[in-house]
């Protein structure tokens, strides 16, 4: 928790394309259910988390707030100062870019799923005539590596090939966050997105439940999502080859073009029957 958190809020930071953060603050809300003795515990692994991924990033935690909450709660600032030479400006997609997702979708989904095994619920009853036990699993294990991943390496990579826009996907879901950025384009664009890469078996799942979480509609919310970078089609290939190269451990991995910017009125839609790209554990596409 304390891993993924700071690597979402890190990301503020890396949808511009700015690798290097200055300073960091943490905000806990330590839940007043728990125990003396499991403050003791979870409280130490979640601020442990966060600043291991904060000295992972090349940055450190000079400071922040606890307080008492009802639920355990923790977020984040992530600061820079940098010359508009080290930041990609994200308004500058034009017609004829592709857009490029560096992390698959489905980690709501994931998450839930994994919590209604655990619990052996009436949802997981229902879910598991598509999904079994150790894909569940996967899936969960697939999700919380990804969220706990840096898009650093990805925004480093982002200014060399020459990115036009981009923004990170969170809790808007992919819909939401490509609306935000074809608004804030300065020319009149839309963003259309045909290809939806997911975590394997999610697809299955949220349709067998009825469209649970709106995945396929592209409104399922994400938590550390990846950068949906704007880009030439050219720059994008070369992109997405560059990503998949360095290894997981410096924060790369899968990356795929999942649709197009067209001449528009500055709004974002997901294709008719968008193709599903089931991604499994280790990243690869099925």
């Amino acid at each position: 928790m304390g891993r993924i958190t700071c690597a979402n809020v890190l990301s503020d930071l890396y949808a511009m394309g700015v690798t290097e953060c200055d300073n960091m603050l943490m905000l806990l809300g330590v839940s007043n259910k728990l125990s003396t003795d499991e403050k003791e515990i979870v409280v130490k692994l979640i601020m442990q988390g966060f600043r291991d991924c904060a000295l992972e990033a090349g940055t450190s935690i000079q400071g922040g707030q606890t307080v008492v909450n009802p639920w355990m709660v923790i977020g984040g600032v992530a600061t820079s100062v940098c010359l508009p030479s080290e930041y990609c400006q994200p308004d500058g997609a034009v017609p004829g870019d592709v857009l490029v997702l560096t992390k698959a979708l489905g980690t709501q989904v994931a998450v839930n799923v994994h919590q209604w095994l655990i619990e052996q619920s009436d949802r997981w009853r229902q879910v598991s005539t598509v999904l079994t036990e150790q894909q569940a699993r996967q899936a969960y294990q697939s999700a919380t590596r990804q969220m706990a991943r840096l898009n650093r390496t990805a925004a480093r990579l982002m200014r060399q090939y020459n990115a036009h826009a981009c923004t990170d996907v969170t809790g808007f879901g992919l819909l939401g966050h490509a609306n935000n950025l074809a608004a804030c384009q300065k020319a009149d664009v839309s963003m259309v997105v045909h290809n939806l890469p997911i975590i394997a078996g999610m697809a299955a799942a949220s349709a067998h439940l009825g469209g649970a979480f709106g995945l396929l509609r592209g409104t399922s919310a994400e938590t550390s999502g990846g950068l949906l970078v704007a880009m030439s089609r050219t720059d994008a290939a070369e992109y997405c080859k560059a990503l998949e190269a360095t290894s997981s451990s410096d924060g790369g991995g899968a990356a795929w073009i999942v649709g197009v910017v067209e001449a528009g009125s500055r709004s974002a839609v997901i294709a008719d029957k968008p193709r599903i790209i089931e991604v499994n554990a280790a990243g690869n596409t099925e």
